[in-house]
């Protein structure tokens, strides 16, 4: 698929910018049919060998040499890589590393990602050093900085939001019930009550559906 629409970056640095993306993505080295084939159209359409197997992912030095010379590029993939890291609801200790050595060759600040390594990350220390609220203590929203940081992301090329696009899901799954022998034994909440970070990823997705939509004049009924 091709826009008419003029992207303010190179090939070269949306190549590499999904490509990083890519990295995230797979970094449990488990992803299911539905990602493989997101995975497959993305690389068809940027000329890459579509085989999952022989795909290179980028490196940290390959990223920084890209984005170099442009560091308001360099931190909204940084944005996007995060969105991408928690779009199933969680943010693991392996998409944490990714990130951090992104961002240090990207020679960028990591403020809002140590409040989002402290809360989300499967790290023993995380749990350990939070506090729980008292009537003395208010509770303090340690992701307002996270929030406000990602919320600053606008959508400026078409791959991109198209990529975003597939792989936030439409719609927050729904609540169920796990019942064994007729009984209840557990409830699930909804995606959107277990990720803090939820309406983030909603305007996400919502600023590059219309952004492929008003100013790609793309169809996007694929995506909802």
């Amino acid at each position: 698929m091709t826009s008419v629409v003029k992207s303010p970056y190179t090939n070269e640095q949306v190549v590499a910018w999904l490509r990083g993306l890519l990295a995230i993505a797979w970094a449990d080295g488990n992803f299911d049919p539905q990602e493989q084939e997101i995975i497959a159209a993305l690389t068809h359409e940027l000329t890459i060998d579509s085989d999952l197997a022989s795909f290179e992912k980028i490196t940290p030095q390959e990223l920084a040499s890209v984005f170099k010379d442009d560091t308001v590029a360099a931190e909204n993939f940084l944005r996007t890589a995060v969105m991408v890291a928690i779009a199933d609801g969680t943010y693991s200790s392996v998409e944490d590393e990714i990130i951090h050595q992104f961002c240090q060759a990207l020679g960028l600040q990591e403020t809002a990602l140590v409040a989002l390594r402290q809360t989300l990350c499967d790290v023993p220390t995380a749990a350990d050093t939070t506090t729980l609220p008292t009537d003395e203590q208010p509770q303090i929203d340690v992701l307002h900085p996270v929030r406000d940081w990602l919320d600053g992301l606008d959508i400026h090329d078409p791959k991109v939001a198209r990529f975003l696009c597939k792989m936030i899901p439409p719609q927050c799954p729904f609540e169920r019930d796990v019942t064994l022998f007729g009984k209840k034994i557990v409830h699930i909440p909804p995606l959107c009550k277990l990720n803090p970070l939820y309406e983030q990823l909603v305007g996400l997705r919502f600023r590059a559906l219309s952004y492929l939509a008003d100013e790609c004049h793309e169809d996007v009924t694929e995506y909802c």
